[in-house]
């Protein structure tokens, strides 16, 4: 589905309550749904799911996952319900959960929401509009992590109308705004409530069980490397139209390994029953053997329409040394992606050329005159280039290969002062160009080859580069205090930009530790962009706003893209079933723990002897 068929016609915001609402035009699903069309209504419930790390995290230290200190357990989102959730057919539409209606006010200012008098909290109270209130009022506190706060910024406050009914304020007309409401996470004010009646700071919450509405419970965990989850039984919304279909496991237990290592091997024993790959080799030439070769193990490739994403070694701006563009455009120039293709990724991977790559959201060709019209204003300060085509990722043909890459880098970067000199590329006075690539110990052996090419190809110019890996734990907390000169980043794809874009690349955000502006990017021409994509009233003026952006951060050469796959590529075992409809956008392994389930396995018959027991 494109995006403009995704969204449709501009359509002006209701004055009278809903079921549903998008972001533009209409939601795919009428009222009176029975259920999303990618799963199985019939699937069968019960056994339990075991998974590895989902991401780099090797150890867990607290169950609030909205803080910043810590590294919350995987599968935290389990345990939380929010009053509207999207489906994953439609790149930004919103149906009822908590809430069972929705009115968004004839100004565009604010929006209310009915709660379902079914909705209850793990405990057994009702979800009340003081528990909404509450959860906004936390998450836009200090207490709550800086991107938290930044993502609800615009959010004024939560008007509790009568216990049932609650209104979001809005600071200006927003189209994204109802939707970013209705996706808030909602939590029971009594979390971190102590018997006394005192209350644990929000910041300081660690094991305390959280009281959320989620499906969900947490039924065991062990030394920060282990935790299981359990169908709570009293789950509320078993029946709605939203949830039909999911939620098919009676536990779900992760696992963690310590690196990609013992993970995959993890995984070839029988450890636990479904891996998401995301290293070509692996895929090609490790994830083989015995239980492949008899079919316990099965591999599939499954097409997706997500975005990209951007992925890549990230400059931190903060630093002098990346602070000249003309840096950072040559250290994109001594990347040889062909290579690397070729010869470690067995040609799986695309290179990403966009941050809003395999989207309408890419910009493409010359701007348009609405793209004009937002970047005209800041001609004086731009890079004139940004007037013209996007920038093209360097390649590598043959005969010239990367040497030609590199003599233009070395060009450009006389050009910005650093000359070889003494054994070293070194500035005018005389300090040699070094920096670090700072990574963590669970990925650093497949990241290791992509290293040393790299590397070998930087020293080639005279430049120094470290690679040290440390711990996941040191690893986040570096990157939260932005204490690193380099890092291998993949930022989280989206099919309609909207407030994360800010946390991700506005000026306030580069000073808030803990942000999303790994970069450190500070640009009034970026802040103006970005004021205009997140209140773009209709599809043109996104796509306008999000087209401009693209130009500004792909001319400022502030990332070294890296590479994508078309496919999301799982692993699992045989007893493993999922539905015969693919959803269009999602993350592989959201949509095993919702959607997928556990075959039926015959029952054992009793032996001679077991008979009449």
């Amino acid at each position: 589905m494109c995006l403009a068929l995704a969204f449709g016609l501009m359509a002006m915001p209701s004055a009278h309550a809903v079921y549903a609402i998008a972001q533009y035009g209409e939601p795919r699903y009428p009222q009176g749904f029975a259920h999303f069309d990618y799963v199985n209504p019939d699937a069968p419930k019960g056994g339990t799911l075991v998974l590895a790390n989902p991401d780099r995290l090797t150890s867990f230290d607290k169950f609030n996952p909205f803080t910043l200190r810590g590294n919350p357990a995987p599968g935290l989102g389990m345990l939380f319900e929010s009053l509207t959730t999207g489906s994953l057919d439609e790149v930004a539409s919103a149906y009822g959960l908590l809430a069972d209606d929705i009115r968004i006010a004839p100004d565009a200012l604010s929006v209310t929401f009915h709660l379902n008098p079914k909705a209850r909290f793990s405990n057994g109270d009702p979800v009340t509009a003081e528990d909404v209130k509450f959860s906004l009022d936390t998450l836009k506190s200090r207490q709550a992590a800086p991107s938290m706060q930044a993502y609800f910024s615009e959010i004024t406050r939560a008007v509790v109308v009568d216990p049932a009914t609650i209104r979001f304020e809005f600071r200006s007309n927003n189209r994204e705004l109802p939707l970013i409401a209705g996706g808030m996470p909602v939590f029971s004010h009594k979390w971190g409530l102590r018997p006394d009646g005192g209350r644990i700071a929000f910041d300081q919450l660690a094991f305390e069980q959280p009281i959320g509405s989620g499906p969900y419970v947490i039924d065991r965990y062990s030394n920060g490397r282990t935790i299981t989850y359990k169908l709570d039984p009293s789950y509320w919304g078993r029946d709605l139209p939203v949830r039909v279909g999911t939620n098919n496991f009676e536990r779900i237990t992760y696992k963690l390994y310590s690196d990609d290592v013992a993970r995959l091997e993890a995984f070839k024993a029988g450890e636990y029953d479904a891996l998401v790959e995301y290293v070509a080799r692996n895929w090609v030439r490790r994830d083989v053997g015995k239980r492949f070769d008899s079919g316990e193990l099965i591999k599939r490739e499954f097409p997706q329409h997500n975005g990209t994403g951007m992925q890549g070694f990230v400059m931190n701006l903060r630093k002098p040394v990346f602070q000249d563009v003309r840096v950072r455009r040559a250290l994109d120039l001594a990347l040889d992606f062909q290579w690397l293709n070729r010869m470690l990724f067995y040609s799986q991977y695309r290179r990403i050329d966009s941050w809003f790559a395999n989207t309408q959201l890419q910009a493409k060709g010359l701007p348009s005159p609405g793209e004009l019209a937002l970047l005209e204003p800041w001609r004086k300060s731009l890079d004139p280039a940004v007037f013209g085509p996007p920038p093209s990722q360097p390649v590598t043909p043959p005969p010239g290969s990367l040497r030609a890459n590199l003599l233009k880098a070395r060009a450009l970067l006389a050009d910005a002062g650093w000359t070889y000199r003494d054994g070293a590329l070194r500035n005018a006075k005389g300090e040699p160009f070094t920096f670090e690539v700072l990574d963590d110990t669970s990925a650093s052996a497949q990241w290791a080859p992509i290293m040393a090419q790299y590397t070998q190809a930087l020293r080639r110019l005279g430049i120094q580069v470290n690679y040290r890996s440390v711990d996941f734990a040191l690893y986040q907390k570096r990157l939260d205090a932005f204490d690193f000169d380099m890092t291998t980043i993949k930022f989280p794809d989206v099919q309609v930009p909207g407030a994360e874009q800010i946390d991700r690349f506005g000026s306030k955000a580069a000073d808030e530790p803990g942000s999303g502006n790994l970069l450190g990017l500070k640009s009034p021409a970026v802040d103006a962009i970005l004021k205009a994509l997140t209140q773009a009233q209709t599809l043109q003026q996104l796509l306008d706003a999000t087209h401009a952006l693209d130009r500004l951060l792909m001319h400022g050469y502030y990332v070294v893209p890296q590479w994508y796959s078309a496919t999301h590529r799982v692993a699992f075992k045989n007893t493993l079933a999922y539905p015969a409809k693919l959803p269009l956008y999602y993350g592989a392994n959201d949509w095993i723990i919702s959607t997928w389930w556990l075959k039926s396995q015959p029952r054992p018959q009793p032996g001679p002897q077991a008979a009449g027991h």
